[in-house]
């Protein structure tokens, strides 16, 4: 995969046409920063997944059900359990230190209950209406339709209420599209957030407000919104697009993975801006400044023209072409606008089996971000020291800061 005559990512496959080595960076190919090898059984999962770096080393064990029962890695193992239903019902974390089993417990619809050793009183069997009321973290309210109205902190049994919890408000439309949401403390909100979609039910924007101080010394929301817009191919988010940076997004072919990330700085855009050959003569060909308009044709024939000039290739119908206007390839050339190669910074999505993103890798093999999950998708640890914007989880899933949605 290149990005312009840039090779950003090369494969191996082997016979099935499975992808066997990845390698990405400055130098892709045989001494690539990053080369990831992964092999598969005679079943066909993934077995394992190594890298020249053995940060991100892992094995994967599967049973004769299918079901992933361990992933070995450097640092630690995961032996994961499943009920006769094939729902997962524990996870055993094993390391030079650690020994640790977390049960899980579902009702009969899936939805989690409250964890058994945690919670030995609890006599919840199944959760009313297929709708969570409260976990570890918040209280939840829902409307008639099942939509999530309100979520509260929750205060431990035994804790002190000081009434500085914090309630978000979620609002939505005819469509059930969330459209509106606030997160309030005290009585006065900390965050106002409105969402804005196409036609096709695609998140098209994002405005934010935020509390902040203003010029009197009061605290209230700011005046002018921070906008996010996006961008989307099928279902897939291709672009994210703030006041100063737009972020792409390009994925394994045929899924939701994320496999590349490239950033590129507003200003730097700016500058990559140029006319084409047509604009320009368009723009500057008349005696009185106001322009002229070439029809459809003749742009389209100055835009092929401009193509091979760039590609030094000009064929000799374009030779024949020019010479019956008098005029040369090298008169033509120097009204071309020369082209600007913005400074972008582009990063590999490393990711599991399931397409979590575990890693951003920079072009020399550093990793610039990284993640910790629970065995949901859960985010639980994060290093950012780049402040790189990573909204991704699983396949399909955004994650929404304001809102604390998917």
């Amino acid at each position: 995969m290149k990005l312009g005559g840039t090779p950003l990512v090369e494969y191996t496959r082997d016979r099935l046409h499975r992808e066997t080595v990845r390698s990405f960076g400055s130098r892709a190919g045989s001494n690539a920063a990053y080369e990831l090898t992964s092999t598969y059984p005679p079943a066909g999962q993934l077995q394992s997944q190594h890298l020249n770096s053995l940060v991100y080393d892992r094995d994967y064990g599967w049973n004769d059900n299918g079901d992933l029962v361990r992933i070995s890695g450097p640092r630690q193992t995961r032996e994961y359990g499943y009920s006769a239903t094939g729902r997962l019902e524990s996870v055993r974390t094993l390391a030079p230190d650690l020994d640790i089993r977390i049960p899980y417990a579902t009702d009969p619809a899936g939805n989690r209950l409250p964890d058994p050793e945690l919670h030995p009183d609890s006599t919840l069997t199944a959760w009313p209406d297929n709708r969570i009321a409260e976990d570890a973290h918040y209280v939840y309210h829902y409307d008639e339709y099942g939509r999530l109205t309100e979520k509260t902190d929750r205060i431990p049994t035994g804790v002190i209420r000081t009434d500085d919890e914090r309630t978000h408000h979620y609002h939505y439309d005819s469509q059930h599209r969330l459209v509106f949401h606030t997160r309030i403390q005290h009585g006065e909100p900390l965050v106002e957030s409105r969402y804005l979609y196409d036609p096709l039910g695609r998140r098209m924007a994002k405005r934010v407000w935020r509390r902040e101080r203003d010029l009197t010394g009061w605290m209230s929301l700011s005046r002018k919104p921070e906008e996010t817009w996006y961008g989307w191919d099928g279902d897939r988010l291709t672009t994210v697009q703030t006041d100063t940076t737009r972020i792409q997004t390009v994925y394994q072919p045929g899924s939701f993975a994320p496999l590349i990330r490239i950033e590129t700085d507003n200003g730097e855009r700016e500058k990559a801006q140029c006319r084409s050959l047509a604009e320009k003569i368009q723009q500057e060909g008349s005696e009185d400044g106001h322009g002229v308009v070439f029809p459809a044709e003749l742009v389209g024939l100055l835009d092929r023209l401009e193509g091979e000039i760039r590609a030094n290739c000009v064929s000799s119908e374009s030779r024949q072409w020019l010479a019956q206007c008098g005029l040369t390839v090298e008169r033509l050339a120097a009204q071309i606008e020369p082209v600007y190669l913005p400074e972008r910074k582009i990063h590999l999505y490393h990711c599991d089996h399931r397409g979590l993103p575990l890693a951003l890798i920079s072009e020399d093999g550093n990793t610039a971000w990284s993640a910790e999950y629970d065995e949901w998708g859960n985010q639980l640890n994060e290093e950012n020291p780049h402040h790189l914007h990573q909204p991704y989880r699983l396949p399909g899933q955004q994650y929404d800061k304001e809102s604390g949605l998917y």
